[in-house]
């Protein structure tokens, strides 16, 4: 207990020294506390990029679904995430020329300047707060659930902890201590992931003969729609969606596009992403489905635990505390971006809708402890597992997705419109919420993104906007490669492998091969067509 204890708390206050030395030379502007002065390169770029989208959830919530699900859960994750990496390049190049033009700081401060319609600004604003405090409340609940499977604290304490841990390094160094922290977090929680998978994978005699024997038990785990028929056809296609519409307007991630020092920095992001979470992403599902060895019989949001169980009945003491510290990595490098980027949107944001001045920022200090309490509080009282709210968060995040697209592109488009489909589409959400809308065998992010994008095409149809403006606009051959992209998308959803296990190297069924294909065919693409283009039209107006 010694061993674990000193290493999870060397962990912590490692990351605070980094946030005291981050402190120095940042300069007391909104620009240098917030976006650590515009000044990140290309490997801080990719580091706290990929670091940020890893968090409670990448660790937690999917060993749980290994365990519950299976290796079904990976594809629609690994390829699904990694083909978000298109929108550093399709959104986050064009949102970073205007920001750097216009001086924009947060995500819904961009479509203030861009539409100048207070409605649509307060609509966008709420959206990103009222979504992402859910998904901030995981990353305590992540460590409450990993502190007390490994040293049997209280789940509350575990949380308390690690949230005040995380607020002291952004509140010392901001966005700069945000980056930092993000690079030593993205590493430690790979090599935490890859310690923890080969560990269990020794423990039961080598990574083949568990799934072997898992198989033999659970033969549902290596098959699709997956233990529980969690994921039938529309799902999958669904789960692969989702994360390229909503992704992309997370607002600590959409805010991270506007950071970067220059384009090369988010076209490295771009390409080498995809390489990252298809690696990392494997880790935690084969924990989980290992896992069944180890823990059977769990149910519900239990499951989630599955990865600090495992580790603490099979790894010696000090790899066991060295993986929850990487768990606690994933979901602190999620928690101080959300922080941070939240505090932005109140501090800058709120001002402008009361038409004041943006606060000082030390007022942006006292907003982050007041949303760190907040997500605290939710994180207190669970109401459902992490795969559950995140995913319920993702769609509430998603309707911003068409609305934000057309600011780029679409010079026609008409705030009204785009003001009626924020409100349309998150009315759905909660229609669906309650389950008073048929899903027609899909997630609901699915045809309340289709309503939300009908809404706010015909609107701008009907009534294009007065003075026609955007912050690009479409080349012919950004559309070929759009094209080439959608038809990879397509070779993802390859039904005509459903039902089948046969296993292959490894143990793993051929199909999750294929998919490992994909994923560096996806790696290939992307680096193909920035090599092909490496300067992309745009038309300021």
């Amino acid at each position: 207990m010694t061993v674990q204890l000193l290493v999870i708390a060397g962990y912590l206050l490692a990351l605070l020294m980094l946030g005291l030395l981050a402190r120095r030379g940042t300069p007391p502007t909104h620009d240098g506390f917030f976006l650590a002065g515009r000044r990140v390169g290309p490997v801080l770029m990719l580091l706290t990029m990929a670091a940020t989208n890893f968090s409670a959830f990448t660790v937690f919530g999917f060993s749980g679904a290994g365990y519950r699900i299976g290796y079904a859960y990976y594809p629609i994750m690994a390829f699904g995430t990694g083909f978000m990496a298109l929108a550093f390049v399709f959104i986050g190049l064009p949102v970073w020329r205007a920001a750097k033009r216009l001086g924009a700081v947060t995500p819904p401060e961009l479509i203030r300047l861009r539409f100048g319609n207070a409605p649509l600004h307060a609509a966008y604003l709420a959206v990103m707060v009222v979504f992402t405090l859910p998904y901030l409340a995981i990353q305590p609940m992540g460590a409450g659930y990993a502190l007390k499977g490994l040293l049997g604290i209280p789940y509350v304490v575990g949380a308390v902890v690690v949230t005040a841990v995380g607020a002291g390094y952004v509140l010392l160094g901001g966005m700069k201590a945000d980056v930092w922290t993000d690079a030593l977090q993205g590493v430690f929680v790979l090599a935490a992931m890859l310690a923890v998978f080969f560990g269990v994978a020794a423990a039961l005699g080598g990574f083949a003969n568990a799934n072997r024997t898992v198989q033999s038990s659970w033969p549902e785990l290596f098959s699709r729609p997956g233990g529980g028929k969690a994921l039938p056809a529309g799902i999958w296609f669904s789960y692969l969606a989702l994360w390229f519409l909503c992704d992309p307007v997370f607002p600590q991630l959409f805010q991270r596009f506007l950071v970067a020092r220059d384009e090369r920095s988010l076209n490295l992001a771009a390409v080498f992403y995809p390489l990252i979470t298809g690696l990392l992403f494997f880790l935690p599902v084969a924990i989980g489905v290992m896992g069944r060895m180890v823990v059977p019989g769990l149910t519900g949001s239990q499951t989630d635990q599955i990865l600090p169980m495992v580790a603490a009945k099979l790894l010696p003491p000090w790899l066991g505390a060295a993986a929850m510290a990487g768990g606690l990595a994933a979901l602190m490098s999620t928690m101080d971006s959300q922080l941070l980027t939240l505090s932005s949107m109140v501090v800058r944001d709120g001002a402008a809708l009361a038409r004041r001045a943006p606060l000082a920022n030390r007022y942006s200090k006292v907003v982050v402890l007041l949303l760190a309490a907040a997500g605290l509080a939710i994180a207190l009282r669970p109401l459902a597992p992490i795969l559950d709210i995140a995913t319920e968060t993702f769609t509430g995040l998603a309707v911003l997705f068409p609305v934000t697209l057309a600011a780029i592109y679409w010079r026609k488009t008409n705030a009204w419109a785009g003001f009626a489909s924020i409100l349309v589409g998150e009315s759905l959400v909660a229609l669906y919420h309650f389950r008073l809308l048929p899903t027609f065998g899909l997630l609901p992010v699915i045809p309340v993104v289709l309503v939300t994008t009908v809404v706010l095409a015909g609107g701008s149809l009907l009534w294009p906007a007065g003075q026609p403006t955007s912050f690009a606009r479409p080349t012919a051959r950004g559309w070929r490669w759009a094209a080439l992209f959608g038809m990879l998308f397509l070779a993802a959803n390859d039904f005509w492998a459903w039902h089948r296990r046969e296993p292959s190297p490894l143990g793993l069924p051929l199909w999750i091969w294929y998919h490992f294909g994909l994923v560096l065919l996806l790696f290939c693409m992307i680096l193909a067509m920035l090599r092909s283009e490496p300067k992309r039209a745009t038309g300021d107006s």
